[in-house]
């Protein structure tokens, strides 16, 4: 696994912010009964952790990632959040500690995007699941991005973060793929809902929270690796970011879709 973002501060720092926007929209609905036992896979520096811990108080939750320095750092956060729900431990996706059938669900927020393996880490997970048990997969799609006013460069500039992923074995476009995905890895009564996150000036919180402090920052962040990369020139990448910014002004429109999918173990 590559994480093509980095793992600076700047980086934890926009995950979460990301992550507090997208509440209500990706997590109204990821709830489970008092008494589950849940495994989150790849919870990085646990910006989705504490949205899990808070919404499910009943659950006791197991949190895994590969980075000690992001464990750390959402250890930190549930500590300060007041949780005590959740474990943590460093693992790789591919080699968990855990015995068959260990977890009621299993929660993926963020994560099939980096791997160049996707199909073969949903059957690695699918079998921690006790039969009948679930898992919830949450991705973005970076080919649903479209503004107004509409820009070429800032297309260029996305689609330089788009083949850096890609490149580095992962997949920015996967939202669209989750329904085969899961099929593929052998799940059952998969269901995909996309939740769309429309942003005009009528909404000046997701104008602050998403526009300027999640989508455009992650995409700022690949500045430099795209200039190296010979994928685009300084000039065209920064036009491309004033593009975004132009796009939270009063006159401006941004759409964008995140795909959440639920399937059952077989």
């Amino acid at each position: 696994m590559t994480y093509v973002h980095g793992y600076h501060q700047r980086e934890q720092v926009r995950l979460q912010d990301q992550a507090s926007t997208l509440v209500e929209l990706l997590h109204s609905d990821t709830v489970y009964p008092d008494g589950s036992r849940v495994l989150e896979a790849g919870c990085g520096v646990g910006a989705q952790t504490v949205t899990l811990a808070g919404k499910n108080p009943g659950a006791a939750i197991t949190s895994v990632d590969i980075s000690a320095g992001s464990i750390a750092e959402a250890r930190g956060k549930i500590r300060k959040a007041g949780y005590t729900n959740v474990v943590f431990e460093q693992g790789d996706i591919f080699h968990l500690p855990f015995e068959p059938g260990s977890f009621d669900h299993i929660f993926v927020c963020f994560v099939l995007e980096h791997l160049a393996q996707p199909i073969k880490a949903l059957r690695s997970l699918e079998s921690f699941l006790k039969t009948g048990g679930t898992i919830t997969v949450i991705e973005g799609d970076h080919g649903s991005a479209y503004f107004h006013p509409d820009n070429e460069s800032v297309r260029k500039a996305i689609q330089c973060q788009v083949e850096l992923q890609k490149r580095a074995g992962g997949n920015a476009n996967i939202g669209r793929e989750l329904y085969p995905l899961l099929q593929a890895a052998g799940f059952s009564s998969t269901v995909v809902s996309p939740r769309q996150v429309y942003i005009d000036a009528s909404r000046p919180e997701l104008v602050e929270g998403f526009i300027k402090n999640t989508f455009t920052a992650m995409i700022e962040g690949v500045r430099q690796s795209s200039i190296d990369a010979e994928l685009i020139d300084a000039t065209t990448f920064d036009e491309g970011i004033a593009g975004l910014h132009r796009t939270a002004q009063k006159d401006g429109v941004f759409c964008y879709t995140f795909f959440k999918a639920v399937a059952v173990k077989r």
